[in-house]
């Protein structure tokens, strides 16, 4: 394992992206930025970090063999690996929020964005980007619902950042592994045991602002949120076609 280490950048995936395209890179090449002032989340939002306070990074990696159509099981396994590490840290009602965001007493403390690099019907290589957020304890009016693990475990003492990345590494690396191995049935059994508000009742709004009641009840085969309504029917959604209301 390679692990960069930078003081600033824009961001982890993209100096990540930009080296790959350039020269060959080790499996597993790992870039951590003390300060990423560009950092992005899902469909191009942006992801906030005080500097020094939490871990950002991304990690470059190339399946042995991951159909495009199988793609939904590469990011159970990277919020699986993020979500089992913060779960020894004892955080309260942990739970991972489709697609991958992870959350602690409701409040989004982890952000996971994958870019791939497609070859006909495979995943040839993906850029594995992780914002967590550790021992930063004020957050803007901007973002309610942010929160550190620091902030959320009431620590008086910083976190040790590098003792969490090694960690969250292995874990990842593990996952991974699985992952290759096609253990697909145990990932998503997994997945779905720790997804967010799963056939809990709740009010949803559709990105037309359309507001209506349903339940999570999992996942479809190609990634899609799947809602079961108050007819009983099931409806599947996009990422940013449905959010809680």
């Amino acid at each position: 394992m390679k692990i960069i280490k930078l003081d600033a950048i824009d961001s982890t995936n993209s100096f990540l992206k930009d080296m790959s395209a350039k020269v060959p890179l080790d499996n597993f090449t790992v870039v951590v930025a003390k300060n990423q002032t560009l950092g992005r989340g899902q469909m191009n939002a942006n992801w906030n970090s005080e500097k020094g306070k939490n871990l950002t990074f991304s990690v470059f990696w190339k399946p042995e063999a991951l159909c495009i159509a199988d793609f939904k099981y590469l990011n159970y396994s990277i919020s699986l690996g993020v979500y089992e590490v913060l779960s020894s840290l004892k955080l309260p009602r942990l739970a991972i929020k489709w697609p991958n965001d992870i959350l602690s007493e409701n409040k989004k403390i982890a952000g996971i964005l994958i870019e791939n690099t497609l070859n006909i019907k495979n995943i040839s290589a993906s850029v594995i980007g992780i914002g967590l957020n550790v021992n930063q304890n004020i957050f803007s009016e901007a973002l309610p619902n942010a929160s550190s693990v620091k902030r959320i475990l009431k620590k008086e003492q910083d976190i040790d950042l590098d003792l969490l990345l090694n960690n969250l590494l292995l874990s990842l690396k593990e996952k991974l592994v699985r992952l290759n191995k096609k253990q697909y049935v145990s990932l998503e059994k997994e997945y779905l045991s720790v997804l967010y508000k799963k056939n809990v009742p709740s009010m949803f709004k559709t990105s037309q602002n359309i507001l209506f009641m349903g339940k999570i009840i999992g996942v479809s085969d190609i990634g899609k949120l799947q809602i079961e309504l108050e007819n009983e029917t099931i409806q599947e959604f996009g990422i940013k076609e449905v959010s809680f209301a």
